[in-house]
């Protein structure tokens, strides 16, 4: 079995061992099950902790993996721990992190607290976290870190040898060394297997890539991602406008981009953040939510004016108002699925302007061809609990309609909104909903109107 595999089967397990120990009051046990966890997995348990509980195993996590388990859980989480340490815990934290990890920590301190952290560090880490910081964090100036190791095309593969023995250490992730020219411009890369493989009198220049392209520092994380999805890397060079090596991003850093956009795209949806704590106070839990709940209820009373303009319609004939749902919900579910597959498009670069069109046809196509499939359907199962062939015929107009329409909302809503900065992932769902739902009742109640009345 995986290590990955082993770790998600056994975390249940420690989150009701401890809790078990706790409810006992027995301490010196749960310094002992947290002694045998990594920080990612004491994260994963103070995430599921509600707050006393949380405040009560943080205490116990030994100080000198306090800084490392910071990182990996979420933000808000994060927050509510830094607030409860005093300036020297946060100091003893942070002591020893790389400057990527370092960076990502710093952001959520106080002004005030910031600058006392930055000032007990040398001058050189110091230049570095604030060369960091100066980025955007969804950046690669960012994600990246500046602890890189650098060689000369024209020197010899022996003397990169002893370089590395005098250095003693390499910093972690290091698959490759950088090749710089004289002008500190990054022309390539050393990976280690040639190092250890090649003849020791081979200089750098015969054993380097040279098709390793650079990251430029402002490319936005998801891009950055998707780079190293398609070219396999575990790290990349990053370099500013000029060509000048400014640091490295490593996969681990990858990979929590990874995690963090999965996240946003599921809870987004919803109108929920990644970064929410699971367990934050009920009236704070209630506010976030609120907005969403709002919005919803003004889409939801724009479906119910169009019903209501059919009011007599609905009276005088109930089969209507029995059918509505079926309309309504076809539509969404249909308008969903377009709409799913155009976000991930445009979250992966695989949708933009060249191919826009010929997906614009190939949806519409579909959703015609469905609404004909289900639309007889539904017409025979109205027809034969009605015993009514216009009510039928009714309801698989409309059905029609209303699958075209989703096929429609589903691939212009997220292009509008990505053009207006909007993120479809939060916004989308609630557009869709309301036009499928008014498309629908439109359809269904207005024909009815016509031909019913």
């Amino acid at each position: 079995m995986s290590e990955a595999a082993t770790t998600h089967e056994t975390t249940p397990a420690h989150l009701e061992r401890i809790t078990e120990v706790l409810a006992s009051g027995t301490q010196q046990q749960v310094r002992q099950l947290l002694n045998a966890l990594h920080p990612a997995e004491i994260a994963g348990l103070l995430e599921s902790l509600p707050p006393p509980q949380r405040e009560a195993v943080w205490e116990l996590v030994p100080s000198e993996l306090d800084g490392d388990v910071l990182l990996h859980v979420n933000e808000e989480v994060r927050a509510g721990l830094l607030g409860g340490m005093d300036s020297s815990e946060i100091l003893a934290a942070t002591s020893g992190m790389d400057v990527d990890d370092l960076a990502d920590l710093l952001q959520e301190l106080p002004e005030a607290l910031l600058s006392e952290v930055l000032r007990a560090m040398d001058r050189q880490n110091r230049k570095r976290v604030e060369e960091v910081l100066s980025y955007p964090e969804d950046t690669a100036g960012g994600l990246m870190n500046t602890d890189v190791v650098t060689v000369r095309a024209d020197v010899t593969l022996d003397v990169v040898l002893r370089y590395l023995r005098m250095r003693g250490t390499l910093p972690e992730l290091t698959d490759t060394l950088f090749v710089l020219s004289r002008g500190e411009r990054y022309v390539g890369t050393l990976p280690l297997q040639a190092l250890v493989t090649k003849a020791l009198d081979s200089t750098v220049a015969e054993v380097m890539r040279r098709d390793v392209d650079a990251v430029p520092v402002e490319l936005f994380q998801d891009q950055i991602a998707r780079i190293f999805q398609d070219r396999d890397l575990v790290s990349a060079p990053v370099v500013d406008k000029d060509g000048r090596l400014l640091g490295r991003i490593t996969i681990d850093d990858v990979v929590d981009v990874i995690r963090e956009e999965a996240d946003h795209t599921i809870l987004s949806t919803v109108g929920l953040d990644e970064d929410d704590d699971m367990f934050a106070p009920v009236v704070v839990s209630s506010r976030r939510r609120a907005l969403w709940l709002g919005i919803n209820l003004i889409t939801a009373f724009m479906a119910a004016w169009v019903i209501g303009l059919f009011e007599a319609t609905i009276e005088r004939v109930v089969a209507l108002a029995v059918l509505m749902p079926v309309v309504a919900s076809m539509g969404g579910i249909a308008g969903s699925q377009t709409l799913t597959l155009v976000i991930r498009g445009l979250a992966t670069g695989r949708v933009n302007s060249s191919n826009v069109r010929w997906l614009f046809n190939k949806e519409m196509a579909v959703g015609a061809l469905n609404g004909v499939l289900w639309a007889l359907l539904i017409a025979l199962v109205a027809i034969a609990w009605f015993h009514d062939l216009r009510i039928g015929g009714i309801i698989a107009v409309a059905i029609v309609l209303n699958l075209l329409a989703a096929a429609l909302s589903g691939i212009t809503i997220p292009l509008l909104l990505k053009r207006l900065g909007i993120d479809p992932a939060l916004a989308g769902s609630v557009v869709l909903t309301t036009v499928t739902d008014i498309v629908g009742f439109m359809a269904f109640l207005g024909l009815a109107t016509l031909l019913l009345i």
